[in-house]
């Protein structure tokens, strides 16, 4: 009974159900930007661009020896695609967490300080 209990206790904490949720969260946000990258970066941008090189279909190009690399090169632009819509994610939420904080006025250098502290003295 002692294993069960721990293992409630285990599954109950905030971090494993905040991981899990996480996890949930990332896979369907993977099908949100391959759908944004099949859909619409591909034909929009990348299939023009293929057509300007004279290479009609990116998954399909490899080498004589079979290699695939057009796929890795389809995997290397979804990624990029991934990494910065999270950057931009974790940007705005930073900026909404903290409000930006005016500016404080500069004050006196610490030389500054240093010197009227010497001539305070001096008097």
């Amino acid at each position: 009974m002692g294993m069960v209990s721990e293992f409630k206790d285990f599954i109950a904490k905030g971090n494993v159900m905040d991981l899990a949720v996480g996890v949930i969260i990332g896979g369907a946000f993977g099908g949100i930007v391959k759908s944004l990258v099949d859909d619409v970066i591909t034909p929009a941008i990348l299939n023009p661009a293929l057509k300007a090189a004279q290479v009609e279909d990116l998954a399909g190009l490899k080498t004589d020896g079979g290699i695939l690399y057009g796929k890795f090169l389809a995997a290397i632009i979804a990624f990029l695609v991934i990494a910065f819509v999270i950057f931009l994610l974790v940007k705005s939420v930073n900026k909404m967490k903290k409000p930006e904080e005016a500016a404080a006025p500069a004050g006196p250098s610490q030389e500054e300080l240093l010197t009227q502290i010497r001539d305070l003295l001096k008097k």
